[in-house]
């Protein structure tokens, strides 16, 4: 699956540098042609004279060097790369990248690099969950990074918990998912919600859930990222609309209802990952409503359905759901299948800590419309809506695309 792929391996100074051996000659196995960088201090933990015998070629570590043609070897490097790939990746690594910082070879590679880039950081736990190390991180996903890792486990300092590097095969899986991924969703067009609804009580105050937008939204950046037309509609969210997306910004369940609707016909997909309100206010207070009450008594009726109406009427569209349960997740999830003839459900559980809403993580099960569940360990949100799109693009591989 590698075969003749041109990746770019980064390696910097993190105690699992040595498994970044074991993870060249994994590469170089699958027929990758693989060019090792190497930071200062990464080249304390494992000699470079080892990355250039087993890649058969020079390492690169000099930011002032050529390469054979009398190019600047870092910008020569990154124009040919078909990936970089920085494993391991130190909290210090992922902070210059976040900020632009360029001072060796990686980091002027890491800027100059118009390919993907996966990473796999690597550091104790504290490290890991320092906030300033979270904001990188996220910043980083921002603009398009991709991410294998951190496991949990065993650290050098003694500690257990997450920071772990990935062990080399499952970094080279990702290698191939990432590769397997581009652009196979090129000529398709993907329809996808995101976020909660407001239905408002009165002019000040609504009702609304704890839905953050997160899932709907990576899920919009990875369709884009291969190669889909997207168009999102979205609820009250803070998140910045991905690059190259349509956005239409809604606030209420009927907007979203009537801005779903009037996109749907030409989508090859329809991915409702929104949470819109199920009941809103019967009556909206013109102004605010004021103390003094001892009761105040809160009449709800029932909002338009918006995945039963795209059931209804999706046609040759593939239609995935998402079925956010905190009690008997499969029998919903599969009883919601049934009902609103979708061909995937996603579930996850929302009282779960670490997934769920507003957080950046899930764990989810992945129900097709045979009933057959596959359950996805814990991963970031852009990983879960790779997976997703995975299942998306083999649904659509047997459908023709619209003309």
């Amino acid at each position: 699956m590698l075969g003749g792929k041109r990746i770019l391996l980064g390696v910097t100074g993190s105690i699992a540098a040595y498994k970044a051996v074991e993870l060249l000659r994994e590469l170089t196995r699958r027929g990758a042609e693989v060019r090792c960088i190497l930071t200062e201090s990464a080249g304390r933990f494992v000699a470079p004279l080892t990355f250039q015998t087993l890649s058969r070629r020079p390492v690169l570590t000099d930011l002032y060097a050529q390469d054979d043609e009398g190019q600047i070897a870092h910008i020569a490097a990154a124009g040919r790369a078909d990936l970089l790939l920085v494993a391991p990746a130190t909290a210090h690594t992922l902070a210059k990248f976040a900020h632009g910082l360029a001072d060796d070879f990686l980091t002027n590679l890491f800027l100059a690099a118009t390919c993907p880039v996966l990473v796999a950081p690597a550091m104790d736990t504290e490290m890991w969950q320092h906030p300033a190390t979270q904001a990188n991180v996220a910043t980083l996903r921002q603009r398009g990074v991709q991410f294998v890792g951190p496991a949990s486990g065993d650290l050098a300092s003694g500690l257990t918990g997450p920071g772990r590097l990935v062990e080399p095969v499952e970094i080279v899986g990702a290698v191939e998912a990432l590769f397997a991924r581009t652009r196979d969703l090129a000529g398709r067009t993907l329809l996808v919600t995101a976020g909660p609804t407001h239905e408002p009580l009165d002019p000040v105050r609504f009702v609304a859930n704890r839905s953050s937008g997160r899932m709907g939204f990576a899920l919009a950046e990875a369709a884009a990222a291969r190669g889909a037309r997207v168009l999102l509609v979205t609820g009250p969210t803070h998140l910045a609309p991905p690059p190259g997306v349509e956005c239409v910004r809604v606030e209420t369940t009927q907007e979203m209802y009537d801005a779903v609707l009037a996109r749907a016909e030409g989508a090859d997909a329809i991915i409702k990952a929104a949470a819109p309100a199920d009941y809103r206010p019967g009556k909206v207070a013109p102004a605010k409503i004021k103390k003094g009450r001892e009761v105040l008594t809160l009449e709800l009726i029932p909002t338009p359905d918006i995945l039963s109406e795209l059931s209804r009427r999706k046609g040759a569209s593939v239609l995935v759901g998402f079925a956010a349960e905190t009690e008997d997740l499969l029998a919903n999830a599969r009883e919601k299948l049934r009902k609103k003839s979708l061909d995937l459900v996603v579930a996850n559980d929302v009282g779960a800590q670490d997934a769920g809403f507003a957080v950046e993580t899930n764990r989810v099960t992945l129900v097709g419309a045979d009933g057959e569940a596959e359950a996805l360990p814990l991963l970031s949100k852009r990983e879960v809506a790779h997976r997703i799109l995975d299942r998306v693009a083999r649904l659509l591989a047997a459908r023709p695309a619209r003309p």
